[in-house]
């Protein structure tokens, strides 16, 4: 009987199914998406037993002319071959080709012309400003011979043919000499560049992609070799990095890595506050004055000076100079370890700067470390520039610029902290957890700002946090799905417009939401620290962070990372139905001899077409009857009815009818509202959602009587329609409505 009984239930659930033509697998396991585990990464998520990865240490010499902006240098690149593979040629990245004649973004970029537009916004090339821009490379020569070695340059990227075949476990140094001229970054928008200041006749320099980087070389696909086309950033390879950078001798120069020569490039006094910075942990010490930088602006050196630094373990190096730059310190206490937080900035940034940079740098590394693991890097740099912002290991570029008579705006500091929040906390996503920006920009940027609007939260009440939260992305979710991409999108192949939501804002609302309503904070952040800490100074992707967060927290989420992560489907549930029903009050006969029953519907409001929009008739009431012999069947405990319909009896019973109107499935928040005026708030998981995902029906018991039923009263589930989650029904606002309240 049990066996004729399930093959029958499964019949009835195949023909469903069939039936069902918008059933499209939404809680099937991602196991034919992701790809296969292997000993280099496992199911589990973390690194394998045989994982491994390459290196690349650095020696450069570099130097910049603050007249003409050249920027010319010559580097020696050791390479170190782990890959279990012999290699016959090595790709290095050429960034600034980006903005060469004829550079690969703008003969496939697509644009148009309006009869009205302004100049910033016309589709503009280098050649329209008469920048001539890329790497001019001088030579490429092996550093044990000096021989040179043949290199094919195709649009950013290089190629070097080795003079012999570089097996596993060996290395191989070669060197490059090179050069380029600056940009304007306000002209070009671009990461890095030079600000003028004609008040004062001077340059600010933020220079990143200045040298010939090596590709990634992995397990995952080999060379990473993807063209830079400007939006896509970067995929880099770990090693150490000796730099000496050349400037007038009165600038001030930031740089990813530890100052070795501080005595020989600062003052005496300058060196004496620098080392008491680095023993102060309450408030900033200035190192170098706003009065000290104001002499410096009217009397610029005919000499110059070379900065040494050194960085180890970073995949990157980038630096800042200006005789501009105001320099804060303080060191930070994060757990045995003390790393400097600096500041650099010109005097257009105070006082907003002096007050708030330095500090915000501290409170990302103490919030950061304690969500992933103890902030590494022995500095972290904040650097103040006109535009955007832009991270590179322990140094960034931060916009968040004061009126002229150094009066803010509210927004113009939430604006600042929230960039130096975020660009700071790049130090952790990627440049510490080093995912591959040019293929998933969602793997940074959207746990960065996942990270950076809990920092808010926590060190910053009075900012506003509600972009990357559920509520905050609604109406995005429920724009047009033509125009949209799935956050599993190349970073190159995402609109532009469609650009910040989909790699910033839906990816932190995504795990705010994981955190908040899914998972729990507990479970939550015990998984997300796990993955932090397996995949420190490795290259992770996007499988290794889905299946960590689900093997730390015994959490099946692969309909979550379908639905947000491979779709653009939204939330929307509408509360559909409510029905209210009470069991039929029986005279008590323990033999069953006098109980009169019916079968048949539970209610007559079952047997009615039309919905009910209230509770005003009352609840409608059920008729229990026995259970039938014969439906125990082999089975010989049998539930005690009598007792099973006095406890039901005088409790209320409501059917809730949700469906399923956005695509996206998601846990049911349920706001009851009762008679006396209390209200109890209901967690149904996303599991139910599993055997339907169109329409479900489930049933409550409640001791008091409802009277509102409210879905996702808070929007944390980012629900796109509010207005059909209410019963009873509320009425729709018409325009008329609209135009009253105005």
């Amino acid at each position: 009987m049990k066996r004729i009984l399930c093959f029958i239930l499964g019949l009835l659930s195949v023909v469903a199914m069939a039936q069902d033509k918008k059933w499209s697998g939404k809680f099937e396991q991602l196991d034919q998406t992701l790809p296969t585990p292997n000993s280099y990464r496992s199911a589990s998520g973390a690194p394998g037993a045989n994982y491994w990865q390459q290196r690349a240490d650095y020696d450069i010499d570099v130097e910049l002319n603050d007249e003409t902006q050249l920027i010319t240098g010559k580097e020696t690149v050791t390479y170190f071959n782990n890959a279990p593979e012999v290699m016959k040629f090595v790709w290095l990245q050429l960034d600034q080709n980006n903005l060469s004649n004829g550079n690969m973004t703008d003969k496939t970029e697509t644009n148009r012309i309006r009869d009205s537009i302004p100049t910033r916004w016309f589709p503009l090339s280098s050649d329209t400003y008469d920048y001539h821009g890329g790497f001019k490379i001088k030579s490429v020569k092996d550093a044990s011979t000096g021989k040179d070695l043949p290199f094919i340059v195709n649009y950013t990227m290089l190629r070097i043919d080795l003079p012999a075949q570089l097996k596993t476990g060996e290395k191989y140094s070669f060197k490059i000499e090179w050069s380029y001229i600056e940009k304007d970054r306000l002209k070009f928008g671009e990461r890095g560049g030079y600000e003028f200041f004609p008040e004062d006749g001077n340059y600010l320099y933020t220079v990143a992609q200045w040298f010939p980087r090596m590709c990634v070389f992995d397990d995952y696909e080999g060379w990473q070799n993807k063209q830079f086309l400007g939006q896509g950033e970067f995929a880099l390879t770990f090693g150490n990095y000796r730099v000496r950078i050349t400037v007038p001798a009165d600038h001030i120069v930031g740089a990813s890595g530890v100052l070795q020569n501080p005595k020989s490039v600062l003052t005496a006094e300058q060196a004496e506050r620098f080392d008491k910075a680095k023993k102060t942990f309450d408030k900033p010490v200035l190192i170098v004055t706003e009065e000290e930088v104001r002499k410096k602006e009217k009397e610029h050196s005919g000499k110059k000076s070379t900065w040494e630094f050194y960085a180890e373990n970073v995949r990157d190096f980038a630096f800042a100079t200006s005789r501009k730059f105001i320099w804060d310190a303080m060191a930070v206490k994060v757990n045995d370890k003390t790393p400097l937080a600096q500041s650099l900035y010109p005097k257009e940034g105070n006082p907003l700067w002096g007050k708030e940079s330095t500090m915000a740098i501290k409170n990302t590394l103490e919030v950061y470390s304690s969500r992933t693991f103890d902030y590494p890097y022995p500095t972290a740099f904040s650097v103040h520039t006109a535009n955007q912002g832009m991270e590179y290991p322990m140094i960034c570029f931060n916009g968040g610029r004061p009126k002229s008579d150094g009066t803010f705006s509210q927004r113009t500091y939430e604006g600042m902290v929230g960039v130096i929040i975020h660009e700071v906390g790049h130090n952790f996503f990627p440049m510490i957890v080093n995912s591959d920006e040019r293929q998933w920009s969602w793997m940074d940027e959207g746990l960065n700002s996942f990270l950076e609007r809990e920092t808010k939260r926590e060190r910053y009440p009075t900012v506003n946090i509600s972009w990357g939260s559920p509520k905050g992305m609604a109406n995005y979710m429920r724009g047009d799905k033509d125009k949209m991409r799935p956050i599993m999108w190349d970073s190159d192949n995402i609109p532009g417009n469609d650009f910040g939501p989909n790699a910033y804002g839906k990816p932190a609302a995504a795990l705010t939401f994981l955190r908040e309503t899914i998972m729990g904070p507990e479970l939550f952040d015990k998984s997300f620290k796990e993955y932090a800490q397996r995949w420190a100074f490795k290259q992770p992707k996007p499988a290794d962070f889905f299946r960590t967060m689900e093997d730390a927290s015994a959490v099946d989420l692969d309909w979550f990372w379908r639905g947000w992560f491979y779709t653009v489907d939204n939330v929307d549930v509408e509360l559909d139905e409510v029905k209210w029903f009470r069991v039929k009050s029986e005279q008590k006969d323990l033999e069953n001899k006098n109980v009169k029953t019916t079968t048949g519907d539970l209610s007559a409001l079952a047997k009615s077409k039309d919905k009910a929009t209230d509770f005003s008739k009352g609840a409608q009431e059920i008729t229990m009857i026995n259970t039938p012999d014969n439906f125990y069947g082999e089975f010989k405990n049998k539930i005690n009815d009598a007792g099973v319909r006095q406890k039901l009896e005088g409790k209320n019973l409501y059917e809730l009818t949700l469906k399923n109107k956005g695509g996206l499935v998601t846990p049911v928040i349920i706001e009851w509202t009762f008679a006396d005026g209390t209200k109890e708030i209901e967690k149904i998981p996303a599991e139910i959602w599993r055997v339907n995902e169109n329409e479900v029906k489930k049933v409550f018991m409640k001791e008091k009587e409802v009277t509102n039923v409210a879905i996702d009263p808070g929007n944390d589930t980012a629900d796109t329609d509010q207005a059909n989650n209410a019963f009873p029904k509320k009425p729709a606002e018409t325009k008329f409505d609209q135009l009253k309240k105005n």
